[in-house]
């Protein structure tokens, strides 16, 4: 499994973004993709995750870290294999690499950086105050 994240940028406070990643290869039938992100200096921290159903069953399930609830929001596109992360209202706290990830954990969406089995590149966002 491959994953491509993207839609990174230089911001402005107060502004939105939306982050993409785009999973390829062989996934199972049930799967959670989440976005974590790393500031400077500090350790990675789970952002927002949903849960992936081929045939609907279990999938849409969502999770949010309290610090983005309102704020962000986590959507995929199975046709495309793509998830998405809108982030809006940005702060300069916000900046960041963010990573997506994904786990094999079915339909429960895991907080749990251990928990997921595959990770991207990472896409940074920066916020100016």
């Amino acid at each position: 499994v491959q994953l491509q994240a993207s839609g990174g940028g230089l911001v402005t406070a107060g502004d939105s973004l939306r982050l993409s990643c785009a999973a390829s290869g062989r996934t199972s039938s049930s799967y959670v993709m989440g976005w974590f992100r790393q500031a400077p200096g500090k350790e990675r921290e789970f952002v927002a995750g949903i849960s992936i159903s081929w045939n609907g069953w279990r999938g849409g399930n969502t999770n949010y870290a309290d610090s983005v609830k309102g704020r962000f929001t986590i959507s995929s596109d199975n046709a495309k294999n793509t998830v998405y992360l809108q982030v809006n209202s940005l702060k300069a706290e916000d900046t960041a690499v963010y990573y997506c990830a994904l786990s094999l954990s079915g339909s429960i969406v895991p907080a749990i950086e251990g928990r997921y089995n595959y990770w991207g590149q990472g896409t940074l966002v920066t916020v100016s105050s």
